[in-house]
């Protein structure tokens, strides 16, 4: 099935067939946490847990049809309890990093949780990362799992009432579709932004990422300053290390980008974002496998797991080191909610009678 042709199926409201259903556990208060793992007829398997609408684990067949998981993660709920840098995640209410924790919208100044030194990042201190979603298995042609979560007026500082909905879709074609729709009572920023961390050797390989060949279809991306915070301008990929315009190894210029730890974390302009054609593609040339990316948002973050220091024990007893995935993150700018005004920034701001709308399909293929 070809992408335009897949667009159409998901201009309808999640539709989906069976699920599989089974227990994960259950949180501190005693709720149950329970799993939904989707399958297709080439063997590919997503499993997605309530809480935090995780994407736990993404299984994928290589060049000689081997199918392993390639996303960071845990065999376990007590994994995802403990805190993780959101692996699977789709965070928000305001995805990426809000400078100093505050914004005004109407006239009115508003204060954020902090957790990223003095800013504000992925939702703050409890995002909906942390949340027990509600989960809703639809039947229909293509296999789909809908969760659903209510986030009060005032939660993490936010105005107003937001009902988020979040769809995953696997088709029979490999296509892994996110598929994010809200509405508010108040007006409030709204940029959610799907969390995984991706290996495309396998999640247990022991292989980094540095040797996967990466393309960005964009000419330009977002500048930041010495905390990640951007700094309203836009610029032009060319002549520096984030240039990704042609495939090229991760980590070819990895050690050019400037700032601690070493790495990418920066937000790519999509030259022409749209789930009819993919804008970013990614190759691991040893097992064959080849992600694309296809979005509706105007930007993805690229981040290449700087952070990660291999105190996080994930699946098998894996021990998640620097450099062991990377995300991308598709997203509206980041701190767009300070930039007002700023040419060519997309705003955040969802008002009441509006609808949020974001899908962005992962498509998996080998060669």
């Amino acid at each position: 099935m070809r992408l335009a042709a897949f667009a159409v199926i998901l201009t309808a409201p999640f539709a989906g067939a069976d699920v599989k259903e089974e227990p994960f556990g259950k949180l501190p208060d005693g709720r149950e946490v329970k799993a939904y793992t989707l399958t297709n007829k080439n063997g590919m398997k997503a499993k997605i847990i309530s809480y935090g609408a995780i994407l736990a684990e993404l299984h994928v067949p290589d060049k000689n049809g081997k199918t392993v998981d390639v996303v960071h993660g845990f065999d376990t709920l007590d994994g995802y309890l403990k805190g993780h840098p959101y692996f699977g995640a789709n965070v928000g209410r305001c995805a990426n990093r809000i400078a100093d924790g505050k914004f005004s919208l109407d006239g009115r100044d508003y204060t954020l949780a902090t957790n990223n030194g003095k800013h504000h990042l992925h939702g703050g201190k409890e995002g909906f990362d942390k949340k027990l979603w509600k989960a809703t298995i639809i039947q229909g042609v293509i296999p789909t799992v809908a969760f659903a979560y209510v986030s009060p007026d005032g939660e993490e500082g936010y105005p107003g009432t937001l009902t988020l909905g979040v769809g995953y879709t696997l088709s029979p074609e490999n296509h892994l579709a996110i598929a994010c729709h809200a509405t508010t009572d108040k007006a409030t920023p709204c940029n959610i932004a799907h969390h995984s961390y991706f290996n495309l050797a396998g999640n247990t390989s022991g292989q980094d990422i540095l040797k996967h060949k990466l393309k960005i279809d964009a000419a330009n991306y977002t500048p930041t300053d010495a905390n990640l915070i951007t700094t309203g301008k836009i610029a032009p990929v060319a002549g520096t290390p984030f240039d990704f315009t042609k495939s090229t190894a991760i980590g070819d210029r990895i050690k050019q980008v400037p700032g601690e730890p070493t790495g990418y974390d920066l937000n790519y302009v999509l030259d022409k974002p749209g789930i009819e054609r993919p804008s970013v593609t990614v190759k691991d040339e040893t097992s064959g496998r080849i992600l694309e990316v296809s979005t509706t948002e105007p930007g993805v973050q690229f981040y290449t797991g700087n952070f990660l220091d291999g105190k996080t024990i994930g699946k098998g007893g894996t021990a998640y080191k620097q450099y062991s995935a990377f995300c991308l993150e598709p997203q509206k700018f980041p701190d767009a909610i300070n930039k007002a005004g700023v040419k060519e920034w997309p705003s955040p701001v969802l008002k009441p009678g509006d609808v949020y709308k974001q899908t962005t399909v992962y498509t998996f293929r080998a060669e």
